[in-house]
C-alpha cells in the first residue's frame, strides 16, 4: 500500500510542476487540468454503468493529455519534471504514441496552442 501511495504522490507533483511550467501556454494548462478533473469526476459525458461505451469518455480524455504530454511538447520539458527513470519514459512514451492515434488530429489542432521549437 505504501508504494501505491508513494507512486501516486509522484504523479501528482508531476503533473503540478508540468502545469506549472512557464514553457507551457496558460490555456494547455487549463485543459490539461480541467481534463483530468473530468477522468477523476464521478460526472461523465457517458454514463459509466454503460458497457464498454461507459468508459470510452474517459479513454479518449487520457488520450488527449497523453498525446500532449508525449507528442505535442518538447522532450525536454517533459524530462525536466518527470519524476521515474528514463526506462519508464520511454514506455510510456510508446503506450502514449499506440493511445494517440485515437485522437483525431483536428482536435489536436482545436485544443493546443503550444508550438514545438522549429530547432527539435
Amino acid at each position: 500500500m505504501g508504494k501505491i501511495l508513494n507512486f501516486v504522490k509522484q504523479i501528482v507533483e508531476f503533473v503540478r510542476k508540468v502545469s506549472a511550467d512557464p514553457r507551457i501556454p496558460d490555456r494547455d494548462k487549463a485543459v490539461i487540468l480541467v481534463c483530468l478533473a473530468l477522468v477523476i469526476s464521478p460526472v461523465d459525458l457517458i454514463p459509466d454503468w454503460i458497457p464498454i461505451i461507459g468508459v470510452l469518455d474517459d479513454i479518449v480524455i487520457i488520450a488527449i493529455v497523453l498525446d500532449y504530454l508525449f507528442e505535442v511538447l518538447d522532450q525536454d520539458i517533459l524530462l525536466t519534471h518527470y519524476p521515474f527513470g528514463m526506462k519508464s519514459f520511454t514506455r510510456i512514451r510508446r503506450m502514449s504514441r499506440f493511445i494517440s492515434r485515437m485522437t483525431p488530429g483536428f482536435v489536436k489542432s482545436m485544443i493546443w496552442k503550444y508550438e514545438r521549437s522549429p530547432y527539435k
